[in-house]
């Protein structure tokens, strides 16, 4: 990442022209609940007596997340976004962030634009930087987000009920199909990968529609790790089950020219969509389908939950000729992404 033509810079100087000054520069509203932001030992944040905080952490390492030449600017962008989806998978507005930070060596050109992604994501949806840490060490990017929401009305993953239909918004797949590409896995055209790039790249956080699905979901989480994995994760807290519609998932045109199998494959398990999965009872169909048209986003129902059929949730994975997958061709599709595999 160093670029022959940086110039050495120290912590504080690194702090200062990157981070520091760009973080005063953006400000905050002052009845968004940060009472001081970077600057001291720790920010000041007041909790208002009607709201909860939900605070989330993601991490992004090198070579596990991404490229060790990857753009710095869609670097620092997607470090925020991935941890905005989580706030708004939980109908939280956001609060502010902090950003820790291991550099290999301080790249002025690197910082510069790794810190201008970074902040374009802190304004486009107004969660400013409030403090952080940074030193020597391999790149490691680790952002902690605050957000706040009204007391009790989080949306959490233990609440979906038999007979809850289940939503998914945007489409799937773009992102592991790109990823596939760039891994040399799969040939696509020049022109189509930079058709579904940004979506591997930039995701865009889904905030607006987590705030509004609090009048509608019983349950939701962000789809990151992928579809049918991620899906498990409900299933578990609300003890149901579930049937998915293959033939229901959204994807992209450019995923749809692929074959079906690399379809399937993608769309239901391939990761870094960052997008929100959600149930709701189905009597709210129609109020959903009207916040898609205000929103501008695509929400589609995908499947149904269930009464367990035992004390293991499971999914169900219907075809597009109506019948139930077989548990080895489900099992192998249900896989999906661990960090520690």
């Amino acid at each position: 990442m160093t670029s022959p033509s940086s110039k050495p810079i120290s912590e504080f100087e690194l702090i200062e022209a990157f981070f520091k000054s760009k973080a005063k520069a953006m400000g905050f509203s002052d009845d968004s609940g940060i009472v001081m932001g970077i600057g001291d030992d720790c920010a000041l944040v007041a909790a208002k007596a009607h709201e909860e905080l939900t605070v989330t952490t993601d991490m992004l390492v090198e070579g596990r997340h991404f490229f060790s030449d990857a753009n710095p600017e869609w670097l620092g962008y997607k470090a925020l976004a991935a941890n905005l989806s989580d706030l708004a998978a939980m109908g939280a507005k956001p609060l502010g962030f902090t950003l820790a930070l291991a550099l290999p060596q301080a790249d002025s050109h690197w910082l510069e634009s790794f810190s201008n992604g970074l902040f374009q994501a802190a304004k486009e949806f107004s969660c400013p930087l409030i403090g952080g840490d940074t030193c020597k060490g391999p790149l490691n990017i680790c952002i902690s987000a605050l957000g706040t929401v009204a007391k009790g009305a989080a949306i959490k993953r233990s609440g979906a009920k038999p007979g809850d239909q289940i939503w998914v918004s945007g489409s799937l797949g773009d992102a592991r199909l790109a990823l596939a590409a760039l891994r040399h896995e799969i040939d696509l055209p020049a022109d189509q990968l930079k058709i579904i790039e940004a979506r591997l790249h930039q995701p865009t956080p889904r905030v607006a529609l987590g705030i509004a699905l609090q009048n509608f979901a019983s349950a939701a989480l962000d789809v990151s790790d992928g579809l049918l994995g991620d899906l498990q994760h409900i299933l578990d807290a609300s003890q149901v089950d579930a049937n998915i519609f293959l033939a229901n998932l959204p994807k992209s045109k450019t995923l749809l020219r692929q074959s079906q199998a690399l379809q399937d494959q993608c769309a239901a398990n391939g990761g870094d969509d960052y997008e929100i999965c959600f149930t709701a009872a189905a009597e709210n169909t129609s109020a959903i389908e009207a916040l898609s048209k205000e929103l501008s986003l695509a929400l589609t129902r995908i499947g149904e939950i269930h009464t367990p059929a035992s004390t293991e949730a499971k999914i169900t994975l219907i075809g597009r000729d109506g019948q139930q997958w077989s548990a080895e061709a489900g099992a192998k599709l249900m896989q999906s992404f661990d960090h520690f595999a």
